[in-house]
């Protein structure tokens, strides 16, 4: 395992590469108000059949915010600069939330630099309702810093079940959320409040999966399920008992749908 940090223009992002040279790549995109460690659980699972290449995202972790105003391309433009860091023609790509929103870019914008998509509990577009709650959120982050909302997304991000039995996952993401620094998360919200991907669904070529937490409030699974049958080469599944943080909070079933799609949708 070895960690690089690499100059994306006028950012610099933290990158961890795990897995044999030579096997394929797949790189894996977080949620907002987390980091690359995110993903952990699903390592053991992914390192079996690829290169892993897991990163903060700008404003995260222990990358730079930048100078640059965050759009959803310049989070699509940072994925692209990555993969010519490390000369990968092309990559699986997954991501979660955010994560997901920046798969599906990056799939709409750079088809040929992807083979397949894994899009988890992420929406395609933010309408006017959820614009105006991130208006609020960010205006509460802004005045009082993260402590601010972080219960309430916790509430969002796991359901009271996990809370109760998974207190390590929930603290392990709390601690993540209240690291995040104010600005990187603020930037990167009002990215998601100008998201706007659904009406270019009918064009994204590369094969994805869509993965939704039966629980899920943000991004609900009937509409993820509509956004698979937007997509022409796209798949739907569903994890039981799991709210928006499925990777976390039911990584046995999500590592399951996830390699199933690997080895058969090549």
């Amino acid at each position: 395992m070895s960690a690089v940090l690499v100059d994306v223009g006028d950012a610099r992002l933290a990158c961890d590469i795990a897995g044999e040279p030579g096997r394929p790549w797949i790189a894996l995109s977080h949620s907002l108000g987390a980091d690359h460690a995110m993903w952990d659980a699903q390592m053991a699972m992914l390192t079996r059949s690829h290169r892993v290449l897991r990163y903060d995202t700008r404003g995260h972790g222990r990358s730079s915010l930048g100078a640059e105003p965050v759009t959803m391309a310049r989070l699509v433009a940072d994925v692209v600069a990555l993969l010519d860091y490390f000369a990968i023609e092309r990559a699986d790509v997954m991501g979660l939330s955010l994560g997901g929103m920046t798969a599906l870019g990056l799939g709409l914008d750079h088809p040929q630099r992807v083979r397949r998509i894994v899009c988890a509990a992420a929406r395609a577009d933010t309408a006017p309702a959820a614009a105006e709650a991130w208006t609020v959120r960010i205006a509460a982050v802004e005045a009082a810093g993260m402590a601010a909302v972080v219960e309430a997304t916790l509430e969002r991000w796991f359901t009271s079940a996990s809370r109760t039995l998974r207190p390590q996952s929930v603290d392990r993401a709390r601690a993540a959320f209240l690291a995040t620094p104010v600005n990187g998360y603020v930037a990167c919200a009002q990215a998601i409040k100008h998201l706007a991907y659904g009406p270019r669904l009918p064009s994204l070529a590369p094969p994805t999966l869509f993965v939704a937490g039966s629980a899920d409030v943000g991004a609900p699974a009937e509409v993820m399920r509509s956004m698979a049958e937007a997509a022409p080469h796209a798949t739907f599944d569903i994890v039981a008992e799991a709210a928006h943080l499925i990777n976390i909070e039911q990584p046995e079933a999500f590592d399951a749908i996830v390699s199933r799609f690997l080895a058969t949708s090549a």
